[in-house]
């Protein structure tokens, strides 16, 4: 909306409404110094604001040049031509003091200066004397601003500037105020570096990632930095291409030493301010405290775990005591319960023996078990005459058997089967070691008596075997109970250690004999697991009297052996 001026006193306003066209789109191509200006901004991929402030800057460097003050060098006229490389060239043209921060402008418009106030042709007119040819120092100007107008040798120059300081500070020097003394140091450094923007040091108060960025930097600082300028050999003066050539050796071996001396240089720098930073200490200490930090808690936390896993092992030792505790309290109450069943039929079982004691004639049984033991006697009796007579048919009468010869036959008959080799002199050979009667015993004696045992009465043999089994008891002590008395209360059943072995069960020990040998934990008891109605202690009694036999066979057929290799 545009908004017009009011009218005067007087004046009226008026308004003249024209008819527009409309707009219509059109290309337009840059001419002259606009055009200039648009290349410029195409190759930069600027903006025409980014321009405008360009051109400002070149008024600005423009006024600078304007304002720039030369400083004039005392030394300027006795400086010798020859020795140019000597010679500072920024205070040759009066800019000793701005040095390399000199724009082109700046050298080119000081230059101009020193020409039109020492050009020779200046001073001749004034009268004063002139040397002749290059002797004149006006050809140290001339030199000064062909090294300093030259990007190439300019920065030639720069990298060894005389009024460069390339001191590093000691470890010592920045003990007390490291801020104050590396701050100017690096600041001054950081002209050689290839990158802009280069990091500053900062104060106690920088964050870690500056300081990390910072050191990062300078450890791998890129420097231009080259020493060229410094060669004493220049190749323009060679005569040939070889010379030319080893000049150029030279001068590069030169350089690169030169350049590993500012490398290591800079790395010093870097080194001492390192370790001499105290926002590096506090940065570890602070590093330290933060690992000790989460050590202690990792630790606690483990320790939470343990606790955890403790309590929950507790736990589930609590609960499977107290299973067990419940299990062994139902055990023992079913215990009781069996113990009272059987109390109360042990009762019942009483009275009934009572009542049948009451109601049996006690003296008719006892006159019933006299009769049958008078009965055994003469059986008994009539069986050893008749095995006296059979043994004095045998031919030789005059060596009675006693019962305890005949129980020691019939055990060496068993325990030397047939198949044994001298079978009868083993056997006549083991009773003669064993008898207690004192009888030496021939194979032939022992041969007729088996045969007479053989055709004796079934009931005969039994009579033999219990008087046997009597004899065995009141050796060992056993007390015969009376056929009235009452069972005890411990053991109903008979009593086991008098039970003879069945074969099943003898095949069972010795298999089991093998399965578990002499090292096995608990061997008797996993034995007696293996052969039924068998204990612990039947087992090993019966294999005692297996090993007894064994040793006595063994012991009767050596002696058998002997015998007839000390006949032959």
């Amino acid at each position: 909306m545009l908004l017009l001026p009011s009218a005067a006193d007087g004046q009226g306003t008026a308004v003249t409404h024209s008819l527009i066209s409309a707009s219509t789109l059109c290309q337009v191509e840059p001419v002259g110094r606009w055009f200039e200006a648009f290349v410029k901004r195409r190759n930069r991929n600027a903006s025409a604001s980014f321009q405008e402030l360009e051109d400002k800057k070149e008024l600005s460097e423009e006024s600078e040049d304007e304002e720039l003050q030369l400083e004039e060098f005392p030394m300027l006229k006795t400086l010798d031509p020859k020795d140019w490389k000597n010679q500072d060239h920024y205070a040759v043209l009066g800019l000793g003091h701005v040095r390399y921060k000199a724009t082109q402008r700046q050298i080119k418009a000081a230059h101009k200066a020193m020409v039109l106030k020492h050009h020779p042709d200046k001073r001749k007119a004034a009268g004063e004397p002139i040397k002749e040819g290059d002797n004149d120092y006006f050809t140290c100007i001339t030199k000064a601003y062909e090294m300093l107008s030259d990007p190439v040798k300019r920065r030639a120059f720069n990298s060894v500037d005389p009024t460069f300081d390339n001191s590093v500070p000691s470890k010592s020097e920045a003990k007390d105020n490291f801020f104050e003394v590396f701050s100017p140091v690096f600041e001054r450094n950081s002209r050689w570096s290839n990158r802009k923007n280069v990091p500053k040091l900062g104060d106690m108060n920088s964050s870690f990632e500056d300081v990390d960025a910072f050191y990062s930097f300078w450890y791998n600082f890129d420097s231009w930095r080259e020493f060229s300028y410094l060669d004493e050999e220049e190749k323009e003066k060679a005569e040939c291409r070889d010379e030319r050539r080893w000049i150029e050796k030279q001068n590069r071996a030169t350089r690169a030493q030169r350049k590993k001396e500012e490398m290591n240089r800079i790395r010093t720098l870097v080194d001492n301010a390192y370790s001499c930073d105290p926002r590096i200490k506090k940065f570890k200490e602070e590093e330290k405290a933060k690992k000790e930090a989460e050590k202690k808690a990792k630790a606690e936390a483990k320790r939470k775990e343990q606790e955890a896993k403790e309590k929950q092992r507790q736990a589930e030792l609590e609960a499977a005591r107290l299973a067990k505790e419940k299990e062994e309290e139902e055990v023992r109450q079913q215990a009781l319960l069996a113990k009272k069943e059987k109390d109360i039929q042990k009762k019942a079982i009483k009275k009934e023996r009572q009542k049948l004691r009451n109601s049996c004639k006690i003296e008719e049984i006892n006159e019933q078990i006299r009769k049958e033991k008078e009965e055994a006697e003469a059986r008994m009796r009539q069986a050893s005459k008749n095995a006296e007579k059979s043994t004095g048919r045998g031919g030789n009468g005059s060596k009675n058997w006693s019962e305890d010869d005949l129980q020691l036959l019939i055990k060496a008959v068993n325990l030397f089967p047939a198949g044994t080799n001298s079978r009868w002199e083993v056997i006549a050979n083991y009773m003669n070691i064993h008898s207690s009667s004192g009888v030496k015993r021939t194979a032939k004696d022992v041969i007729s008596k088996a045969k007479s045992l053989q055709k004796l009465d079934p009931h005969q043999k039994d009579d033999i075997n219990k008087k046997a089994f009597d004899k065995f008891k009141k050796e060992h002590g056993v007390v015969p109970q009376a056929d009235n008395a009452t069972p005890s209360e411990r053991f109903e059943g008979p009593y086991t250690d008098f039970t003879p072995w069945t074969t099943e069960e003898q095949k069972l020990l010795e298999q089991a004999l093998k399965t578990y040998p002499v090292n096995t934990p608990e061997r008797w008891e996993k034995i007696a697991e293996a052969v039924p109605g068998r204990t612990k202690k039947d087992c090993m009694k019966r294999y005692k009297e297996l090993v007894e036999m064994v040793k006595a066979k063994k012991a009767a057929q050596e002696q058998v052996l002997n015998a007839s290799r000390a006949k032959k």
